[in-house]
């Protein structure tokens, strides 16, 4: 039975230790204090053992694209986010015709399908961020494509199996003409509900709460503002207790003092998410985000033709590093970047190292670089770097 210890593990949102991971198959089995002898050992004399991290908002990494992705497209992006310590995400699809995101959801399904049970990261479903947008705040989205969420539209977007299957998230603006039944109608579809691309009043933030929305997308990026009369969609998200924030933390899509802001406020229900374009891990030029082309200059930060802010090239283990730079410690880094972002998704199993959760695991270095990742048990050759020598069976 693998056994996997090290002077520190995140249990319950604790750094513990030293304490060891018990390995049964896919699962774990059992969290216990101290090392413990056992055949398989990979006993780690520093730094520090967490869940797997889990981003609920990625468009594409390494050159890729999802909407468009190939199945080696597909392999790649999953196989290397492993290297930064995410062992589960969301595909993010953003706004296009119905008839293009249907497409990329069938691509997804069977990606999903290949990916699955090998060392790559969990392709969870997809996060379909649009169309139903407001015009208002569009970001880099194309309003020409931008709809109403009706009746007609939602049975367009869901009348596929492989759509009812691999939607997992949706974000919309809830003062839309038919949100409020739509969020009803997508929650009972097992869709979670995110609020994004919107300039909604508090209020009308509320009444999609009420009907079941649980997130805020990107707070404070194409929204309405704060206000200190309006709260505005930041006002709200801050202060519904229902409501996870949804936070780039690359310090540039958020200034470093509201970044410590909204982790103070919030605390306990951020989770950080990439939003991560093709050009992240990539070098300066121009990559594709749906149908747009976004210029990748120097300083990182990717921009449309129009010189709109388009996604980020961040990675979801510099974002903990980042928050971990601002004062925080790092458990609460590690939880918003693994707990939380599975908790939006109702999955208990995980984002947690807790006996019954899958055997998703990073070893990471004192500073925080992610040195080892398992996926279901399966170490991944891909996710090593160079580490500190083991004791122990390595």
């Amino acid at each position: 039975m693998p056994i996997i210890s090290a002077p520190l593990v995140l249990v319950d949102g604790e750094m513990q230790g030293p304490a060891s991971i018990v390995i049964e198959g896919d699962r774990i089995v059992d969290v216990v204090d101290g090392r413990t002898d056992g055949d398989g050992q990979l006993a780690f004399r520093e730094g520090m053992l967490s869940a797997g991290l889990v981003d609920l908002q990625i468009n594409g990494a390494f050159g890729i694209d999802f909407v468009s992705a190939s199945e080696a497209g597909w392999e790649t992006v999953a196989s290397r986010l492993l290297g930064t310590g995410v062992t589960s995400f969301l595909p993010t699809f953003t706004t296009a015709p119905i008839e293009t995101l249907l497409g990329g959801l069938e691509r997804a399904a069977a990606a999903r399908q290949h990916l699955a049970g090998g060392a790559n990261a969990r392709l969870i479903g997809v996060h379909l961020e649009g169309p139903f947008l407001s015009p208002a705040q569009p970001g880099v989205h194309p309003r020409e494509h931008m709809l109403h969420p009706s009746q007609d539209h939602l049975d367009a977007l869901l009348a596929g199996e492989d759509s009812r299957r691999i939607i997992s998230m949706m974000t919309l603006a809830p003062e839309l003409p038919g949100a409020v039944d739509a969020v009803r109608r997508l929650v009972r579809a097992g869709i979670r509900v995110s609020v994004g691309h919107t300039d909604a009043t508090a209020a009308e933030v509320r009444a999609a709460t009420d009907a079941g929305a649980c997130m805020v997308t990107h707070i404070f990026n194409a929204q309405r503002r704060l206000g200190h009369r309006e709260p505005g969609v930041p006002g709200q998200a801050l202060s519904d207790p229902r409501l996870v924030v949804g936070l780039i933390a690359d310090l540039m899509h958020v200034a470093a003092e509201i970044v410590t802001v909204v982790m103070n406020a919030a605390a306990g229900r951020v989770a950080l998410v990439t939003d991560a374009l093709a050009a992240a891990g990539m070098p300066p030029g121009r990559y594709e985000l749906g149908d747009t082309l976004i210029d990748l200059p120097s300083d990182g930060l990717a921009r449309n033709a129009a010189g709109a802010i388009a996604g980020s090239t961040l990675t979801l283990d510099q974002a903990v590093r980042n928050i971990v730079g601002l004062g925080f410690s790092p458990a609460v880094a590690l939880e918003a970047a693994s707990r939380a972002p599975a908790d939006v998704l109702g999955r208990k199993d995980i984002g947690r190292l807790a006996p019954g959760a899958c055997a998703d695991i990073v070893w990471w270095s004192n500073d925080l670089r992610p040195l080892r990742t398992w996926v279901g048990g399966l170490q991944s050759e891909s996710s090593f770097r160079a580490a500190p020598e083991l004791a122990g069976n390595a």
